[in-house]
C-alpha cells in the first residue's frame, strides 16, 4: 500500500514509522530484527532502509604501491526490504540515491521492487562521496533528485530509459518520498530557495515529504507553514531523533548541519554521563512529539540508527 493511502486510511490520527540502516557487510540480519522486533507493538504501516553509496578503499600492493577499489560498507538494502516485508507483514520504503548509481541501475532497482510490491520509494540526491567536498553527479547517473522523481514517476507511466511506451498498469506507479529540511539544506543560500527547490520537486511527482531530524518544534513549524504559503500541499512527515549521548552535540550538527535548541545543550552538558542524556533525550523527544500530535502531523517518523530502546520508551508514551 501506498504512503499516502496509508495516511488517509489513518482519519487524521497519527501513525508511527521508522527508519533502519542495512547492516554492514558481513554482519548478519539478526541484530536488525532484535531492534524492530520491540516497535511492532506501535504498529508501524511501513519502516524506511537507507542506502549507502560507494567508497573508496586503497589495497596495499607493495613496494608503496596502492591500488583503488570501490566498494559499499552497507549493501543489501532491496533485500533488507524484502525480509522485513516476508517477517513483520509490513510496507517497506527503500532509499534511492543519484550519488553512485547510474540511471540504468536505477531501472533496474525499480523493476526489482515491482516484483517484491515494493510501493513506495524514497528519492534523494544523497551526499558528497566521503573525502569530496561538493556533490559530484555519478557518470551515467542524476544531478538532482528532482531528475531521479522523474525518472521514476515516468518508469510508472511505462517509459522506461531505452525502450519506451511499455504497458504498465497502475501497480507500478510508485509513491514516491522526498527530503525536507526544516533549518534548510546547507548548500542553499536561503530557506526561501530551498523550498522553491522542494515545490520542483513536489511539482516533478513527488508524494510525501520527511524532515531531516530536528529539535526545536517551532523551526518545523515554520517550515510547514511556508511550504503550504508556497502551495506545497503533500503530507510533511516529522523526522525525530533522541539524542543519546553527549557525543551527539558535536556529531549530529556536523553530519546533518542542524542546530540544538540552547536549552538541550545545556540539559545534556550538566548530564552525568550518557544514562543520563539517554534519559534527557527521551524526554525531550516525548515533549517534542506531544506538540507535534497536537499540531497535527501525519506521520512520527523515528530515525533509529540502529538502536531501539529510546524509541520504545518514547513511542509507549504516545502510542
Amino acid at each position: 500500500m501506498k504512503i499516502t493511502e496509508h495516511i488517509k486510511n489513518a482519519n487524521g490520527k497519527t501513525l508511527f514509522s521508522l527508519e533502519v540502516v542495512p547492516p554492514q557487510k558481513g554482519i548478519g540480519i539478526e541484530d536488525l530484527y532484535k531492534n524492530i522486533d520491540p516497535l511492532m507493538e506501535f504498529k508501524p504501516p511501513f519502516i524506511d532502509v537507507t542506502t549507502s553509496r560507494e567508497e573508496y578503499i586503497y589495497i596495499d600492493k607493495g613496494n608503496g604501491l596502492m591500488e583503488r577499489r570501490t566498494t559499499r560498507m552497507r549493501p543489501g538494502t532491496l533485500g533488507i526490504c524484502a525480509a522485513i516485508q516476508h517477517k513483520y507483514n509490513v510496507d517497506t520504503v527503500p532509499h534511492l540515491l543519484c550519488g553512485g548509481f547510474t540511471k540504468e541501475e536505477t531501472e533496474y532497482l525499480l523493476v526489482d521492487c515491482m516484483y517484491l510490491g515494493i510501493d513506495n520509494v524514497m528519492a534523494l540526491r544523497g551526499d558528497a562521496m566521503k573525502g569530496h567536498q561538493y556533490f559530484e553527479p555519478t557518470i551515467g547517473g542524476h544531478a538532482s533528485a528532482m531528475d531521479l522523481v522523474h525518472q521514476i514517476n515516468n518508469l510508472g507511466r511505462g517509459k522506461y530509459l531505452h525502450n519506451e511506451d511499455q504497458e504498465c498498469d497502475e501497480h507500478n506507479k510508485f509513491c514516491v518520498g522526498i527530503a525536507g529540511y526544516p533549518e534548510k539544506h546547507i548548500e542553499a543560500p536561503s530557506m526561501n530557495y530551498d523550498l522553491k527547490w522542494l515545490k520542483q520537486k513536489v511539482d516533478a511527482g513527488a508524494d510525501y515529504i520527511v524532515t531531516q531530524m530536528f529539535f526545536d518544534n517551532k523551526k518545523f513549524m515554520e517550515f510547514v507553514t511556508k511550504a503550504r504559503e508556497m502551495d506545497i500541499n503533500v503530507p510533511i512527515i516529522p523526522g525525530i531523533k533522541p539524542i543519546a549521548t553527549k557525543k551527539h552535540l558535536k556529531l549530529l550538527p556536523q553530519v546533518f548541519k542542524i542546530d540544538l535548541p540552547e536549552e538541550l545543550i545545556s540539559e545534556v552538558e550538566n548530564a552525568r554521563n550518557n544514562d543520563a542524556v539517554k534519559q534527557i533525550g527521551i524526554e525531550w523527544a516525548i515533549s517534542q512529539c506531544r506538540e507535534l500530535l497536537d499540531f497535527g502531523v501525519p506521520v512520527l517518523h523515528f530515525y533509529s540508527m540502529g538502536k531501539s530502546d529510546n524509541i520504545k520508551k518514547v513511542a509507549g508514551e504516545l502510542f
